[in-house]
C-alpha cells in the first residue's frame, strides 16, 4: 500500500513529548489526573507505563510512536465524533486518524467523562 510521503502534515514529525505536557495540562484544568492521561494512550496503543515513558524520554515523532505501538487497540474503531471540526471517523489517512483518536479521547477527558466510557468498556 503506497503511503503519503509528501506534503505531510508537521504534527506527523512533532516530538509525541512535545505534545503530551498540553494533554496533561488539558485534562488536569478540568480536575483529572497524568494517570488518568497515560491510562488513555496505554489504552490506545498498547504501550507499558515504561515503554511509553521510553518513547517520551526519546522524543519520538507521532508518525512513529503510532507506527510502533505495541498493539493498538481495536476498540477505537468505536471512538466518534469531532476534533477541529473534522469527524474522526472520517479521516481516511490512518496516522492522522490515530492522532485525532487521541485527541478525542482526551478531549473526553477534559469534559468530565466518566473512564468506562472514554476506555469503551461499557
Amino acid at each position: 500500500m503506497a503511503t503519503k510521503t509528501d506534503n505531510k502534515h508537521p504534527i506527523y514529525t512533532t516530538s509525541f513529548a512535545s505534545v503530551y505536557p498540553h494533554y496533561v495540562t488539558k485534562a488536569e484544568k478540568k480536575g483529572r489526573t497524568k494517570d488518568e492521561v497515560d491510562q488513555i494512550i496505554r489504552w490506545l496503543t498498547g504501550y507499558s507505563p515504561k515503554r511509553l515513558q521510553t518513547q517520551l524520554d526519546k522524543e519520538t515523532d507521532f508518525e512513529t510512536f503510532f507506527a510502533k505501538a505495541p498493539k493498538m487497540n481495536p476498540d477505537r474503531q468505536l471512538i466518534t465524533g469531532v476534533v477541529c471540526g473534522v469527524r474522526v471517523e472520517d479521516i481516511e489517512e490512518e496516522t492522522m486518524r490515530e492522532i485525532r483518536y487521541l485527541d478525542k479521547l482526551i478531549d473526553e477527558l477534559a469534559k468530565g467523562k466518566a473512564m468506562e466510557k472514554i476506555l469503551r468498556s461499557e
